[in-house]
């Protein structure tokens, strides 16, 4: 018996791969934004689904780290804050880093830990580590909650808190940091779906990076020479404006020229992450 010819065979999804390294189907991600829903709520629902607390630790675990921060880096090791109240000066701070550091590290691993999933269903590859950025979002949204109930306190309270204008700035430093954080994690995935021993380096990698980004410190208490080292760290300028529009001018630097460095570096890397990530996914089952 002689087989239909496949001129004739309809089809409703044609899967190919002829995509540029550039290109994003933004219309077939959309038709599954039912899955990317359901991812973003996994993500965020099964962590905690066992736990007294539930996603209530998503608040908690940076307030817990943030006096553990200012008893051990203001109160013992000294470190000033430049005026801000060193409670609020760290819960900002680590509010933003751990949705870095969260959002870097998992996507990093999207090909090696889903490789099982990949290997048999298909869906736009891109819905993992979006789905990821998107659900990380959220939950720093949980925690800037805790963040602006202790600044309306050192505002109305105390008055060791003087926001500004630049405030209106943080859509902008967020989207910065997400892309950011997703750009660099598209990378390191498409690198480690061949170099398996690069995912040692990520938690070591993460740590050092962390101190090399005002975190803990503000930027003006370096030396001039140290700054302009610290400022070429892309993640710099995003810490120091939110520091500089949320607990006033002396606490962090507000650089229009150094944030304009960042965006660069961001889209750079955005697209660079892109490109290789595309080009992995065609082919990373074979290897992985």
């Amino acid at each position: 018996m002689s087989s239909p010819s496949a001129e004739n065979d309809q089809w409703d999804i044609n899967i190919k791969s002829t995509r540029g390294l550039l290109e994003i189907d933004i219309a077939e991600i959309w038709r599954y934004r039912d899955l990317l829903v359901m991812f973003i709520v996994k993500d965020i629902v099964t962590r905690y689904k066992q736990t007294i607390l539930g996603p209530l630790w998503f608040m908690l675990q940076p307030i817990f780290t943030a006096v553990v921060y200012t008893l051990i880096f203001s109160r013992v090791a000294k470190i000033p804050t430049n005026g801000a109240p060193p409670i609020l000066f760290y819960l900002g701070s680590l509010t933003l880093w751990s949705y870095f550091s969260e959002t870097f590290g998992i996507i990093s691993k999207t090909f090696s830990e889903n490789a099982a999933v990949l290997g048999k269903v298909y869906f736009p590859r891109l819905v993992l580590p979006l789905a990821k950025a998107i659900s990380g979002i959220i939950k720093m949204f949980m925690q800037f909650a805790i963040f602006f109930v202790v600044l309306g306190y050192h505002m109305t309270v105390t008055h060791m808190a003087s926001p500004n204008w630049y405030a209106l700035s943080l859509p902008f430093l967020l989207l910065l940091l997400a892309a950011f954080s997703m750009g660099a994690g598209l990378m390191v995935t498409s690198l480690t779906s061949k170099y398996r021993d690069l995912n040692f380096l990520i938690v070591f990698g993460i740590q050092l990076y962390m101190y090399v980004t005002p975190v803990i410190y503000p930027l003006s208490i370096t030396s001039p020479s140290k700054q302009f080292i610290l400022w070429l760290n892309p993640l710099t300028s995003i810490f120091e404006a939110f520091k500089y529009a949320f607990l006033g001018e002396n606490s962090g630097i507000w650089s229009n020229y150094w944030l304009g460095y960042t965006t660069l570096f961001t889209i750079v890397m955005f697209m660079i992450g892109l490109i290789m990530f595309n080009r992995v996914e065609k082919k990373f089952i074979d290897t992985i």
